[in-house]
């Protein structure tokens, strides 16, 4: 096998218990680095740190909490030695009208996706500016064009990219390179509990071809870890996604001749629940959030 620029290397991976976390920590630790598991779910942490061929570390923590990641990246540097990459990943979603959402579900997604990312790259930046690091930030097709009924996460992914983008901007002549990873739908476990909705599964299957099918999360994983070794300021994955780039102006105007059509159907027929947080993450950060209070 060919030498990858993250063998020898710490890496952290946030939201690593399940999903693309834990998929491309899988594959970050088969490049030969040292991974530290970051998220709810001490014991899947653990569990998949004891499946991994190299040193690993699994870190309980919230990544709203400044304090627990302060403590966490310490506990990774005593452990593991100073961090070189970061991929932060973790992040939720939940789905429904706007109008009538939970304010603090909504805003809970903010804070998770955005802020959460925010507290992330404040921890960890001592380490990179001293290993000239990186820092790949999970995105999403979303950041590009938003998508009815998913106002609090298409808000959260738009608000990461802008983040990244500044943040490059201001750490590079410290030699800190940040990148961002935009994602379609992935088979996780988010994805396939959006599916259970009517309404959800309906919209993505107005999407044209590419954009509504749902992809293998290795093969997510496997794009994004090359970027990731490559020091890409961009990721694609799928690799079509960046043809949306440069017609990203079009985008809303497209979304919103296709939910003109699209919603007065779906309301006649369809009710319009609100999911709460979704999938098994979703799950674990409303059990952790319940536990702080």
């Amino acid at each position: 096998m060919r030498s990858s620029p993250l063998a020898d290397r710490t890496v952290v991976v946030t939201g690593a218990a399940r999903g693309l976390g834990a998929a491309m920590a899988r594959q970050i630790a088969g490049r030969g680095a040292r991974l530290a598991l970051l998220g709810h779910e001490k014991p899947e942490l653990e569990a998949l740190a004891e499946e991994l061929p190299g040193p690993a570390l699994a870190v309980e923590a919230d990544i709203t909490d400044p304090d627990a990641l302060a403590d966490a990246a310490a506990r990774v540097r005593a452990g593991l030695g100073p961090v070189s990459a970061v991929v932060a990943n973790a992040g939720i979603a939940e789905g429904g009208p706007f109008p009538s959402s939970d304010p603090a579900v909504w805003a809970r997604v903010v804070e998770v996706n955005l802020t959460g990312s925010a507290h992330t790259a404040r921890a960890f930046l001592p380490d990179l500016f001293d290993t000239r690091g990186f820092l790949l930030q999970v995105a999403s097709l979303a950041a590009i064009g938003a998508a009815p009924l998913m106002s609090a996460y298409s808000a959260s992914k738009a608000g990461v990219e802008a983040f990244a983008h500044s943040l490059r901007a201001e750490v590079a002549h410290r030699g800190v390179g940040v990148g961002i990873a935009y994602l379609n739908w992935t088979d996780t476990d988010m994805i396939r509990d959006a599916d259970r909705y009517a309404v959800l599964r309906e919209l993505r299957g107005h999407m044209p071809p590419p954009a509504r099918r749902v992809y293998p999360v290795e093969q997510i994983a496997a794009r994004l870890v090359t970027g990731l070794e490559r020091r890409r300021t961009a990721v694609y994955a799928p690799a079509w996604l960046r043809l949306t780039q440069p017609v990203r102006a079009a985008m809303p105007p497209v979304v919103l001749r296709v939910a003109r059509r699209a919603m007065p159907r779906l309301e006649a027929e369809i009710p319009f629940d609100h999911t709460g947080l979704l999938g098994a993450g979703g799950e674990a950060d409303r059990t952790a959030s319940a536990g702080r209070r």
